[in-house]
């Protein structure tokens, strides 16, 4: 099979590798798509040797591994992959990928596969963000509002009952508005007004004065967080695979709550474009990578 792999330090390239064989409770996808996201920059600039891109893959189940019950050859999924889990040999920019079966969802009736391949990081970074503030409790800011995990984070909170205010380019507005915000602002608040903050641009300090003294601040990058001050709680988070919850999130996705959003498709022997279009930055929805 044909995978993306680090071959040198900042170098992707398209390879040829064993096609690998499930295991007991896996799976293995054939490929339809794999998103672009800026975990794959980090791995790239990493200077990590042997490792695969990809963190988002949607196929088609083409093989089941003993012990699996639930999904059978033809079912078209979606899952989050870790190239860094002990399972991994490469990342979701393969031909096949082997996942365990408790990662992957069913992808619903409606649902273009390579937009399914958008969501599973971004969706479950945001969701799982999200719980960690616990119950709605008033107002949140969600910095980076339009980008990839800011995106499904306004959706998801708005839903959940938080009163959004999101922060992005006034030409971001209408997605926004459909997600749900309260309002839109292209600067950051000078004024404590704000329960919460999910601070997906990682605004880092500056993100903590629109907080309330006693407030709550979530991180994307852990370890990027800023130090507490007045009593405000500072929490990041690791995104962690979640057949179950991602099947939710796919849910929403065909009912319209949440939007996928890709930027374009092109195939593997293209991906370094990709990959460097997404370091320019400005995005808005996600690169796909076919096979």
């Amino acid at each position: 099979m044909r995978a993306i792999m680090l071959t040198g330090p900042g170098r992707p390239e398209v390879v040829d590798l064993p096609d690998p064989r499930p295991a007991e409770g896996q799976v293995r996808i054939r490929t339809a798509g794999s998103a672009v996201n800026a975990a794959d920059l980090h791995i790239l600039d990493s200077g990590t040797v042997g490792i695969g891109l990809g963190l988002d893959v949607a196929g088609v189940v083409d093989e089941v591994g003993p012990g699996v019950s639930g999904l059978v050859a033809g079912t078209p999924v979606a899952a989050l992959h870790l190239p860094h889990a002990p399972h991994a040999t490469t990342g979701a920019a393969a031909e096949y990928l082997v996942v365990p079966a408790s990662d992957v969802a069913p992808v619903p009736a409606g649902v273009d596969l390579l937009d399914a391949a958008t969501v599973p990081l971004n969706s479950l970074t945001a969701a799982q963000l999200l719980a960690l503030l616990g119950a709605p409790a008033g107002r949140l800011l969600v910095t980076g509002a339009a980008g990839g995990v800011g995106g499904y984070a306004v959706a998801l909170a708005a839903r959940a009952g938080w009163a959004v205010t999101a922060l992005a380019r006034a030409t971001d507005t209408g997605f926004l508005t459909r997600a749900g915000v309260e309002r839109v602002v292209t600067n950051l608040p000078g004024h404590p007004d704000f329960d919460a903050v999910l601070d997906a641009a990682l605004l880092g300090e500056a993100a903590l004065k629109p907080v309330r003294d006693n407030g709550s601040y979530l991180g994307v990058f852990p370890g990027r967080e800023p130090a507490a001050e007045r009593g405000i709680r500072i929490a990041a988070g690791v995104v962690a695979p979640d057949g179950v919850a991602l099947a939710q999130l796919l849910a929403l996705t065909a009912d319209g709550t949440l939007e996928p959003r890709r930027a374009a498709t092109v195939n593997f022997e293209k991906a370094a474009s990709a990959y460097e279009a997404f370091r320019g930055g400005g995005q808005r929805g996600r690169w796909v990578l076919t096979p």
